[in-house]
Protein backbone atom coordinates (compact mmCIF):
# COMPACT_ATOMS: atom_id res chain seq x y z
CA UNK A 1 0.00 0.00 0.00
CA UNK A 2 1.27 3.60 -0.82
CA UNK A 3 1.02 5.13 2.52
CA UNK A 4 -0.84 7.74 3.37
CA UNK A 5 1.09 10.30 4.74
CA UNK A 6 0.48 10.84 8.62
CA UNK A 7 0.23 15.05 8.52
CA UNK A 8 -1.62 14.79 4.98
CA UNK A 9 -4.93 14.48 4.94
CA UNK A 10 -6.56 12.93 1.62
CA UNK A 11 -10.00 13.39 0.04
CA UNK A 12 -12.26 10.20 -0.23
CA UNK A 13 -14.79 10.48 -2.72
CA UNK A 14 -17.83 7.79 -3.29
CA UNK A 15 -21.77 7.50 -4.28
CA UNK A 16 -24.12 5.93 -1.47
CA UNK A 17 -27.52 4.82 -2.31
CA UNK A 18 -29.87 7.26 0.15
CA UNK A 19 -33.57 8.48 0.44
CA UNK A 20 -35.17 11.34 2.64
CA UNK A 21 -38.29 11.15 5.71
CA UNK A 22 -40.25 14.09 5.94
CA UNK A 23 -42.90 14.50 8.05
CA UNK A 24 -43.36 16.13 11.66
CA UNK A 25 -42.69 12.55 13.03
CA UNK A 26 -39.61 11.60 11.32
CA UNK A 27 -37.65 11.74 14.34
CA UNK A 28 -39.42 9.87 16.58
CA UNK A 29 -40.16 7.54 13.81
CA UNK A 30 -36.42 6.70 13.09
CA UNK A 31 -35.13 7.25 16.85
CA UNK A 32 -37.01 3.91 17.38
CA UNK A 33 -35.75 2.07 14.71
CA UNK A 34 -32.29 3.14 14.99
CA UNK A 35 -29.29 3.22 17.67
CA UNK A 36 -28.38 6.92 17.53
CA UNK A 37 -30.19 9.56 18.91
CA UNK A 38 -32.10 10.74 16.43
CA UNK A 39 -34.50 13.19 18.53
CA UNK A 40 -31.21 15.47 19.48
CA UNK A 41 -30.02 15.28 16.36
CA UNK A 42 -29.90 18.76 14.86
CA UNK A 43 -28.22 19.96 11.44
CA UNK A 44 -25.44 17.33 11.76
CA UNK A 45 -24.97 13.86 10.39
CA UNK A 46 -24.94 10.87 12.87
CA UNK A 47 -23.38 7.35 12.04
CA UNK A 48 -25.81 4.53 13.58
CA UNK A 49 -27.18 1.25 13.24
CA UNK A 50 -30.04 -0.76 11.87
CA UNK A 51 -29.99 -4.11 13.76
CA UNK A 52 -32.55 -7.11 13.44
CA UNK A 53 -34.93 -7.52 16.76
CA UNK A 54 -31.97 -10.07 17.86
CA UNK A 55 -29.77 -7.33 17.65
CA UNK A 56 -27.73 -8.82 14.52
CA UNK A 57 -26.49 -5.74 12.67
CA UNK A 58 -28.60 -5.09 8.85
CA UNK A 59 -27.32 -1.66 7.97
CA UNK A 60 -24.71 0.97 8.89
CA UNK A 61 -26.52 4.82 8.15
CA UNK A 62 -25.53 8.14 8.09
CA UNK A 63 -28.55 10.60 9.03
CA UNK A 64 -27.77 14.00 7.68
CA UNK A 65 -30.22 16.06 9.77
CA UNK A 66 -31.33 19.38 7.83
CA UNK A 67 -34.17 21.53 8.61
CA UNK A 68 -37.42 19.42 7.60
CA UNK A 69 -35.82 16.31 6.22
CA UNK A 70 -33.76 13.90 7.36
CA UNK A 71 -31.29 12.30 4.56
CA UNK A 72 -31.04 8.47 5.23
CA UNK A 73 -27.76 7.56 3.42
CA UNK A 74 -27.05 3.73 3.41
CA UNK A 75 -23.42 3.36 4.08
CA UNK A 76 -23.50 -0.34 4.31
CA UNK A 77 -26.58 -2.35 3.70
CA UNK A 78 -29.92 -3.49 1.61
CA UNK A 79 -31.22 -0.31 0.77
CA UNK A 80 -34.19 -2.27 -0.62
CA UNK A 81 -34.86 -4.08 2.55
CA UNK A 82 -34.29 -1.06 4.71
CA UNK A 83 -36.69 1.16 2.64
CA UNK A 84 -39.39 -2.36 3.40
CA UNK A 85 -38.98 -2.52 6.65
CA UNK A 86 -39.76 1.50 7.52
CA UNK A 87 -42.23 1.71 4.78
CA UNK A 88 -44.33 -1.81 6.71
CA UNK A 89 -44.23 0.14 10.04
CA UNK A 90 -45.20 3.23 9.13
CA UNK A 91 -48.30 3.42 11.13
CA UNK A 92 -51.54 5.67 9.05
CA UNK A 93 -51.67 8.26 12.26
CA UNK A 94 -47.58 8.53 11.53
CA UNK A 95 -46.93 12.04 10.06
CA UNK A 96 -43.87 9.96 7.90
CA UNK A 97 -43.06 10.25 3.87
CA UNK A 98 -40.37 8.27 2.71
CA UNK A 99 -38.65 9.60 -0.84
CA UNK A 100 -37.81 7.46 -3.42
CA UNK A 101 -34.13 6.31 -3.62
CA UNK A 102 -31.35 8.31 -5.08
CA UNK A 103 -27.56 8.68 -5.10
CA UNK A 104 -25.81 10.76 -2.91
CA UNK A 105 -22.20 11.93 -3.45
CA UNK A 106 -20.09 11.86 -0.18
CA UNK A 107 -16.65 13.20 0.71
CA UNK A 108 -14.78 12.99 3.67
CA UNK A 109 -11.21 13.46 4.68
CA UNK A 110 -8.97 10.56 5.80
CA UNK A 111 -5.71 9.74 7.50
CA UNK A 112 -4.17 6.59 8.04
CA UNK A 113 -4.08 7.31 12.06
CA UNK A 114 -7.64 8.49 12.70
CA UNK A 115 -11.04 7.10 12.74
CA UNK A 116 -13.08 7.35 9.99
CA UNK A 117 -16.20 8.50 12.57
CA UNK A 118 -14.52 11.57 13.62
CA UNK A 119 -14.81 13.54 10.86
CA UNK A 120 -18.23 14.80 9.89
CA UNK A 121 -18.73 14.22 6.10
CA UNK A 122 -19.91 16.66 3.56
CA UNK A 123 -22.92 16.04 0.77
CA UNK A 124 -22.48 17.68 -2.29
CA UNK A 125 -25.27 18.71 -3.92
CA UNK A 126 -24.24 20.94 -7.05
CA UNK A 127 -22.56 17.87 -7.84
CA UNK A 128 -21.34 19.55 -11.35
CA UNK A 129 -19.02 22.05 -10.02
CA UNK A 130 -17.74 20.23 -6.81
CA UNK A 131 -18.10 16.95 -7.81
CA UNK A 132 -15.56 17.73 -10.61
CA UNK A 133 -13.22 19.86 -8.60
CA UNK A 134 -12.44 17.56 -5.87
CA UNK A 135 -12.34 14.48 -8.45
CA UNK A 136 -9.33 16.16 -9.82
CA UNK A 137 -8.00 17.17 -6.95
CA UNK A 138 -3.92 15.81 -6.37
CA UNK A 139 -5.09 14.60 -2.75
CA UNK A 140 -7.71 12.23 -3.61
CA UNK A 141 -7.40 8.44 -2.94
CA UNK A 142 -6.92 6.00 -5.19
CA UNK A 143 -8.93 2.93 -5.29
CA UNK A 144 -6.36 0.53 -4.94
CA UNK A 145 -5.21 2.99 -1.18
CA UNK A 146 -9.20 3.03 -0.36
CA UNK A 147 -9.82 -0.35 -0.34
CA UNK A 148 -7.10 -1.02 2.25
CA UNK A 149 -7.76 1.80 3.98
CA UNK A 150 -10.96 0.55 4.60
CA UNK A 151 -10.21 -2.77 5.70
CA UNK A 152 -7.63 -0.89 8.45
CA UNK A 153 -10.56 0.72 9.43
CA UNK A 154 -12.47 -2.03 9.81
CA UNK A 155 -15.57 -0.72 8.02
CA UNK A 156 -18.08 -3.48 7.64
CA UNK A 157 -19.52 -4.73 4.42
CA UNK A 158 -22.69 -6.17 3.16
CA UNK A 159 -22.37 -9.82 3.33
CA UNK A 160 -19.39 -9.84 4.90
CA UNK A 161 -18.96 -8.81 7.93
CA UNK A 162 -23.23 -7.69 7.56
CA UNK A 163 -23.65 -11.34 7.18
CA UNK A 164 -26.32 -11.86 9.61
CA UNK A 165 -23.95 -13.21 12.11
CA UNK A 166 -22.68 -10.53 13.88
CA UNK A 167 -24.12 -7.88 16.14
CA UNK A 168 -22.35 -4.38 16.61
CA UNK A 169 -20.75 -4.75 19.80
CA UNK A 170 -18.20 -7.57 17.78
CA UNK A 171 -17.80 -5.30 14.91
CA UNK A 172 -16.44 -2.30 17.14
CA UNK A 173 -19.31 -0.25 16.73
CA UNK A 174 -20.42 0.25 20.22
CA UNK A 175 -19.94 4.16 19.99
CA UNK A 176 -22.63 4.22 17.34
CA UNK A 177 -25.22 3.04 19.98
CA UNK A 178 -26.90 4.94 22.34
CA UNK A 179 -27.28 3.31 25.67
CA UNK A 180 -29.25 6.30 27.39
CA UNK A 181 -32.03 6.94 24.64
CA UNK A 182 -35.67 4.96 25.03
CA UNK A 183 -36.40 1.56 23.20
CA UNK A 184 -35.23 0.97 19.38
CA UNK A 185 -35.56 -2.27 17.77
CA UNK A 186 -32.82 -5.08 18.88
CA UNK A 187 -32.34 -3.05 22.27
CA UNK A 188 -33.05 -5.72 24.67
CA UNK A 189 -30.06 -8.26 23.32
CA UNK A 190 -27.64 -5.91 22.66
CA UNK A 191 -27.98 -4.32 26.33
CA UNK A 192 -27.79 -7.82 27.90
CA UNK A 193 -24.81 -8.84 25.75
CA UNK A 194 -22.99 -5.15 26.95
CA UNK A 195 -24.00 -5.69 30.73
CA UNK A 196 -23.10 -9.04 30.99
CA UNK A 197 -19.96 -8.49 29.00
CA UNK A 198 -20.61 -11.68 27.01
CA UNK A 199 -18.90 -10.71 23.36
CA UNK A 200 -17.84 -14.11 22.65
CA UNK A 201 -15.79 -12.91 19.19
CA UNK A 202 -13.88 -9.46 18.11
CA UNK A 203 -13.37 -8.09 14.55
CA UNK A 204 -9.95 -7.59 13.72
CA UNK A 205 -7.58 -6.40 10.87
CA UNK A 206 -5.05 -8.97 9.63
CA UNK A 207 -2.64 -9.63 7.14
CA UNK A 208 -1.24 -12.41 4.88
CA UNK A 209 2.57 -13.18 6.14
CA UNK A 210 3.42 -15.07 2.95
CA UNK A 211 2.30 -14.79 -0.70
CA UNK A 212 0.37 -17.51 -0.68
CA UNK A 213 -2.79 -16.94 -1.99
CA UNK A 214 -5.19 -20.00 -2.55
CA UNK A 215 -8.54 -18.45 -2.96
CA UNK A 216 -10.23 -21.79 -4.68
CA UNK A 217 -10.05 -23.53 -0.97
CA UNK A 218 -13.51 -22.88 0.42
CA UNK A 219 -12.73 -22.75 3.71
CA UNK A 220 -12.84 -19.88 5.53
CA UNK A 221 -11.90 -20.74 9.43
CA UNK A 222 -8.61 -19.55 10.98
CA UNK A 223 -6.34 -22.32 12.77
CA UNK A 224 -3.64 -21.93 16.07
CA UNK A 225 -1.03 -23.40 13.94
CA UNK A 226 -0.85 -25.25 10.52
CA UNK A 227 -1.61 -27.83 11.81
CA UNK A 228 -5.50 -27.06 12.91
CA UNK A 229 -5.69 -28.29 16.20
CA UNK A 230 -8.41 -25.14 17.31
CA UNK A 231 -10.75 -23.25 15.22
CA UNK A 232 -10.11 -19.59 16.36
CA UNK A 233 -12.06 -17.69 14.09
CA UNK A 234 -13.15 -17.06 10.44
CA UNK A 235 -12.02 -14.44 7.63
CA UNK A 236 -15.02 -12.42 6.41
CA UNK A 237 -13.14 -10.16 3.64
CA UNK A 238 -10.08 -9.61 2.26
CA UNK A 239 -8.19 -7.23 -0.77
CA UNK A 240 -5.07 -8.00 -2.74
CA UNK A 241 -3.76 -5.13 -3.23
CA UNK A 242 -1.79 -3.72 -6.47
CA UNK A 243 1.22 -4.50 -4.34
CA UNK A 244 0.97 -7.62 -3.65
CA UNK A 245 -0.24 -7.29 0.23
CA UNK A 246 -2.80 -9.04 0.70
CA UNK A 247 -5.26 -8.01 3.93
CA UNK A 248 -8.60 -8.45 5.47
CA UNK A 249 -11.23 -8.65 8.16
CA UNK A 250 -11.51 -11.87 10.82
CA UNK A 251 -13.93 -12.53 13.37
CA UNK A 252 -11.63 -14.20 16.16
CA UNK A 253 -12.70 -15.65 19.27
CA UNK A 254 -11.79 -13.29 22.59
CA UNK A 255 -10.29 -16.57 24.36
CA UNK A 256 -7.32 -16.58 21.71
CA UNK A 257 -6.98 -12.83 21.08
CA UNK A 258 -4.77 -12.61 23.85
CA UNK A 259 -2.03 -15.07 23.51
CA UNK A 260 -1.27 -14.55 19.95
CA UNK A 261 -1.41 -12.23 17.08
CA UNK A 262 -0.55 -15.35 14.44
CA UNK A 263 -3.13 -17.91 13.21
CA UNK A 264 -3.46 -20.14 9.67
CA UNK A 265 -5.64 -20.07 6.81
CA UNK A 266 -6.13 -22.64 4.22
CA UNK A 267 -6.41 -19.56 2.26
CA UNK A 268 -3.92 -17.34 2.70
CA UNK A 269 -1.25 -19.24 5.13
CA UNK A 270 0.61 -18.00 8.15
CA UNK A 271 -1.62 -14.16 8.86
CA UNK A 272 -0.61 -11.62 11.87
CA UNK A 273 -4.17 -9.82 13.25
CA UNK A 274 -4.15 -6.32 14.54
CA UNK A 275 -6.55 -4.35 15.99
CA UNK A 276 -8.23 -1.52 13.55
CA UNK A 277 -7.91 2.18 13.79
CA UNK A 278 -11.64 2.59 12.78
CA UNK A 279 -13.23 0.61 15.84
CA UNK A 280 -13.61 0.54 19.77
CA UNK A 281 -11.36 -2.13 19.94
CA UNK A 282 -7.47 0.03 19.72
Amino acid sequence: MSKIKENKEQIWIEKFDCFSITGKDRKRFLNGITTGNIIDLNNKVLKTCWLSPKGILKSLLEINCLENTLEVIVFAGNTGEIRKYFNDIIFPSDDVLLSETFLITRLQQVDEISSWRITQPIFLKNENKQYDFYKNNPNLINTNDLQLWKINQAIPSLDHEINGKNNPLELGLTDLIDFKKGCYLGQETISKIRNVSSLKQEIRVWTAKDKVLNIESANNKLYNNQNKEKSVGYITSFYKSDSQIIKGLAMIKRKYLDQENSFFSDNFGQISVDKSIGSTFL
